[in-house]
């Protein structure tokens, strides 16, 4: 069910819902939308499969979104977690459960493209879209979406799902405003079979020297997947500190097989999630949970519900109609994402300023470990545990006001007229 139709025959006829991006949230979208019985064409530039800078994290979240009969392609199931406080004060907690799982993300966004595909979405590999029109000659009427490709081409639908990264072309149509940007730099490093052993089941976090990094080892069989995240930036003192994790960690004699990096985009809470019959979801909407970074659950959550609110778009007859269902829309990624994305970016700013304290409270404080073994596993999300913990809500909110004493005396004492540093 590839990309073989030819330029005429898109030409010729109107999709319900096109997407643009065949990520987690591109693949989700079109799953939803086939699952449906809407007719559907998903287009992506890259030829599948293809490398994608990520950890490849598999949370509770994301298992409990993929659909039904999905194998997951894990390449480790993770067991016990390693801690780290800029390489200092090591400690490993284990769980009898399995926390998470990690997956090479090639496969496992080729297989949920498959089931896109099983359920009935067409796939277009090689289509690079410049721009979307909702007005003007290309468009024939009030109810449909002209999407632009490279060269000229254009293909017509009801609506339209922007799941195009974090450098979206359709985010850019919608005018999706971003609050927070990182830099991820990641190693892919093949090891011999003895190193590989010695992590196998085990991840490290290490909190790192940049306020708000943290590094990762993610083991994947004889590759170990090694990655640190700061705030954009901070590129040079980025860099440094993967140099420094990977000497540290006794893997620099060892030749990466891939080395890459990745802005990751974090949505302002004003940010729009449509326009008109277009909607935007994952990495393309700025969605994902701002402390951690962690981006394929948000992918695939908003992916599975854009879908299905682009499909009732496309059944609008008019701009009030179809302007009702992308509220609606934005309403569910609000009421659920949004308040996860809200909690996230009250824990980076209390992380950012005193990192020990979450390293004392996940080696040394019972509760926050089972929080952390909570929500890794699925149960409760992040947002959940703080509305339904009277304890989670107290602690964060004593960090709060910890956070916001030190910044105000960080003021006072600085000369007056003078910045004082985030």
């Amino acid at each position: 069910m590839s990309s073989e139709n030819s330029s005429a025959d898109d030409a010729r006829q109107v999709w319900d819902v096109v997407v643009v991006g065949a990520g987690p949230a591109g693949a989700s979208a079109a799953y939803a939308a086939a699952v449906a019985g809407r007719r559907v064409l998903l287009l992506e530039k890259a030829e599948l499969p293809r490398y994608k800078t990520c950890g490849g994290g598999i949370i509770g979240p994301s298992r409990d979104t993929l659909p039904p009969g999905f194998e997951l392609p894990f390449q480790d199931r993770v067991h016990a977690v390693t801690f780290s406080n800029n390489g200092r004060f090591t400690r490993t907690r284990r769980s009898r459960q399995m926390l998470f799982g990690l997956i090479n993300r090639p496969d496992f966004d080729l297989q949920l493209v498959e089931h896109a595909q099983k359920a009935g979405a067409e796939l277009r590999t090689g289509a690079t879209v410049t721009r979307v029109e909702q007005h003007g000659s290309a468009v024939p009427d009030r109810r449909t979406v002209a999407v632009v490709l490279q060269g000229g081409e254009t293909v017509l639908a009801r609506a339209v799902v922007g799941a195009d990264g974090s450098a979206s072309r359709i985010g850019a149509h919608v005018g999706v405003k971003l609050d927070q940007v990182d830099l991820g730099l990641e190693a892919e490093i093949p090891v011999p079979e003895t190193v590989a052993e010695d992590w196998k089941g085990r991840v490290l976090i290490d909190w790192g020297p940049i306020p708000g990094s943290y590094g990762w080892v993610f083991p994947k069989g004889d590759t170990l997947t090694v990655g640190v995240i700061s705030a954009r930036g901070e590129g040079a003192a980025t860099k440094r500190y993967l140099e420094d994790f990977v000497a540290r960690l006794g893997l620099a004699g060892f030749e990466p097989s891939v080395s890459s990096g990745h802005l990751t985009r974090c949505r302002a809470d004003d940010s729009p999630l449509s326009r008109g019959r277009v909607l935007v979801c994952g990495d393309a909407a700025g969605l994902l949970e701002p402390w951690t970074r962690e981006g394929i659950s948000f992918a695939l959550r908003s992916g599975r519900l854009a879908g299905e609110w682009a499909v009732r778009i496309s059944e609008a007859h008019d701009a009030v109609d179809a302007r009702k269902q992308a509220l609606n829309y934005a309403f569910a990624i609000k009421a659920g994402l949004g308040v996860e994305m809200s909690v996230g970016k009250r824990m980076l700013t209390v992380f950012e300023r005193r990192p020990g304290l979450f390293h004392a409270a996940l080696t040394g404080f019972r509760p926050a470990w089972k929080a952390f073994k909570d929500i890794t596993q699925g149960s409760p999300s992040l947002g959940e545990l703080v509305r339904s913990h009277p304890l989670a809500q107290r602690a964060l909110g004593a960090m709060d006001r910890r956070s916001e004493a030190a910044e105000a005396s960080a003021r006072s004492a600085s000369p007056a007229g003078e910045e004082t540093g985030a």
